[in-house]
């Protein structure tokens, strides 16, 4: 139990025999700075290994990601997301309370996605806090990190690019920020994630990815 304790990570077994790893997304994604001590935290250099070990685990057939996230550190949110895509298993998102800002890319990383009827997804521009520089350069950062984030989604989810930049820069949906909440079957609608479901349909979704890419392997 010390993994899940300490990381949020799991392997389980099956009743047909898959092992299948539980990854938990929560709390705000802590970067190059560390976050208050009695803050809710997932810390990206805990994950990376995490992550990689899975990966080159032969025990292991496939991954679910639970996320509950506000968000946070985007390049950090970003690199993970990146790690998340490359990943060589079946891999499913199940979205459970919320996903929002750079826990967009972390939701839509997999290759296939589930939100509860309840959670919500927050799509919002670029921020950042703290002393900022007035001057174009400092524009150019900042639209260049949103471009990255931007492009991430619309490779891995069904939204366009025109829809998802709508979405961000909405100004009637929040009233101190601009950006849009979108609600369980909203998610789906909008083409960020794949579809409406609980845990069983995820789990049942990934065991059928398994057991696809385990015929596929036998040549059968």
């Amino acid at each position: 139990m010390d993994s899940v304790k300490e990381y949020g990570q799991e392997v389980i077994t099956t009743e047909k025999g898959h092992r299948i790893g539980i990854v938990t997304i929560i709390g705000e994604i802590e970067g190059h700075t560390l976050l208050a001590a009695n803050a809710k935290t997932t810390k990206y250099e805990h994950m990376i290994p995490l992550l990689i070990g899975m990966e080159n685990d032969a025990s292991v057939d496939g991954i679910l990601f639970v996320l509950n996230t506000i968000g946070g550190d985007v390049e950090c949110g970003l690199a993970m997301a990146e790690l998340i895509a490359a990943i060589q298993k079946p891999t499913i998102s199940l979205v459970i309370g919320g996903s929002h800002s750079i826990g967009i890319p972390l939701a839509v990383a997999t290759d296939c996605s589930f939100i509860v009827p309840s959670a919500t997804m927050l799509a919002h521009p670029v921020r950042m806090s703290g002393t900022v520089l007035g001057a174009p350069q400092t524009y150019y950062q900042f639209n260049q990190m949103q471009e990255r984030i931007i492009g991430f989604i619309c490779r891995h989810a069904a939204i366009k690019k025109t829809r998802l930049e709508e979405l961000m820069l909405a100004k009637d949906t929040m009233a101190k920020d601009l950006g849009t909440i979108l609600v369980g079957e909203e998610a789906v609608n909008e083409g960020l994630i794949s579809h409406v479901g609980s845990l069983g349909d995820a789990m049942l979704t990934l065991e059928r990815m398994i057991a696809g890419k385990k015929t596929v392997q036998k040549g059968v």
